[in-house]
C-alpha cells in the first residue's frame, strides 16, 4: 500500500459567507483565511457600501440574495453554492491569527474522512454585550458538504444518524464593530409576536434580555413570557426562564399581583439565580434590606443561573452590601 505524502490527501474547503455592509471588516477576515480555503462564496444580502468591491479582490463567486428576514435562508443559499468536500462558514467580524492559521493548516492536512463536523473555539465573546456567557466556547464551523451514511453494529445493524463531530483547538477571534443585541432583540420580539419562537430561540431571547435588554425590551417581552410561564404543559425549565422575564416585566410595571403570580411560578418550577435576583430587587425597591439581602444571597449561593453568569456576581455584591449595612 502506498503511503500518502503529507498534504497529498488534503481536504478541500469552500468558504461560505453572508454579508451586508461589511466594508470595514471583510478584507481582514478574508486575508486571515487566504491559503486555507479552496473556494470563496460571498452572498450579499443588500450592501450599499464597498462590500462587494472588496470581496471581488478575493473571488468572483459573489451572489446577491434578497433578504427574507431569515438568516437560515441566506445561509442555506450560501451553502448551495459550495462545490468542495467541506464547507467553512464565517462572519465578516471573525479572523484567525497566525497561530490559529497554522492550526487550521494542520487540521486541513490531517482531517479524517469520517469526520462530518469540526467545532472551533469562538473567543473574545464577553466584550460584545450579547447573549454569550463564556469568553471561549466551541461552535460548529466546518461541515462535510455531502453526508456519507454508514452502517453500524455487528448485529441488528442500523445506519448511524448522529454526525461524527471533532472538537479542534482552533480559536476564531470575534471582533464585531458593535453589539448586535438591539437588532437581535427587535427580531426576536417580532418572531414572538408571530408565535414563531422555537424553544431554542426562546432561551436565546431570555438570555439576550438579561444580558443586554433595556426596560423597554423587558416590558415588550412581558406578555409572551407571561403566557409561557403559565402554560403547564411545557417543561419546567422553560417555564422557569419565562417566569423570570415575566417577574422582571411585572416589577417594572409595579404590578404586585403579577409579580407574585410569576414568583410562585418560578418557585414551583425549580427556582434559579435570576428569580432570586428579581426577588432581591423587588424588596430592595421597597426598602426591605433584610429580605433583599436574603434573596440576593440565595441567588449567589443556593441556586444556579439559567440565563446570565453576571447575575450571580451582582447578587453576591448586593448581598454583601446589605449584610454590611445591617451589621
Amino acid at each position: 500500500m502506498r503511503i500518502l505524502e503529507k498534504g497529498e490527501n488534503m481536504a478541500e474547503i469552500s468558504l461560505c459567507m453572508i454579508v451586508k455592509n461589511e466594508e470595514e471588516r471583510l478584507e481582514r477576515c478574508l486575508k486571515s483565511l487566504e491559503g486555507l480555503v479552496d473556494e470563496i462564496n460571498i452572498v450579499d444580502t443588500g450592501s450599499t457600501d464597498r462590500t462587494k468591491e472588496i470581496a471581488s479582490k478575493f473571488t468572483d463567486r459573489i451572489y446577491d440574495f434578497e433578504w427574507t428576514g431569515s438568516f437560515s435562508d441566506a445561509r442555506n443559499y450560501s451553502f448551495s453554492k459550495a462545490t468542495k468536500e467541506y464547507i467553512y462558514t464565517a462572519d465578516a467580524d471573525e479572523e484567525l491569527d497566525e497561530e490559529n492559521r497554522e492550526r487550521f493548516r494542520v487540521l486541513k492536512d490531517e482531517l479524517l474522512p469520517e469526520i462530518e463536523i469540526v467545532q472551533m473555539y469562538y473567543v473574545n465573546q464577553l466584550e460584545n454585550g450579547s447573549i454569550y456567557n463564556y469568553d471561549r466556547e466551541l461552535r460548529p464551523k466546518l461541515f462535510r458538504r455531502l453526508r456519507i451514511f454508514t452502517w453500524i453494529e455487528d448485529l441488528h445493524e442500523t445506519v448511524r444518524l448522529d454526525p461524527v463531530v471533532f472538537d479542534s483547538d482552533i480559536e476564531i477571534i470575534h471582533r464585531p464593530a458593535s453589539s448586535h443585541a438591539s437588532r437581535d432583540l427587535i427580531a426576536l420580539r417580532k418572531l414572538a409576536s408571530k408565535g414563531r419562537l422555537s424553544a431554542r430561540l426562546e432561551h436565546i431571547y431570555s438570555q439576550e434580555l438579561y444580558i443586554s435588554g433595556t426596560d423597554e425590551d423587558f416590558t415588550a417581552a412581558g406578555p409572551y413570557f407571561s403566557m409561557i410561564a403559565l402554560t403547564t404543559e411545557l417543561p419546567a425549565d422553560r417555564r422557569l426562564e419565562a417566569a423570570c422575564v415575566a417577574m422582571h416585566s411585572a416589577r417594572l410595571r409595579r404590578d404586585n399581583t403579577d409579580f407574585l403570580t410569576f414568583s410562585v411560578a418560578a418557585l414551583t418550577n425549580g427556582m434559579c439565580s435570576e428569580a432570586c435576583y428579581e426577588m432581591g430587587l423587588y424588596y430592595e425597591e421597597r426598602g426591605n434590606d433584610k429580605l433583599a439581602a436574603e434573596w440576593y444571597r440565595n441567588g449567589a449561593v443556593d441556586f444556579e443561573p439559567f440565563l446570565s453568569l453576571r447575575i450571580v456576581e451582582f447578587c453576591r455584591e448586593r448581598a454583601d452590601l446589605f449584610s454590611g449595612r445591617m451589621a
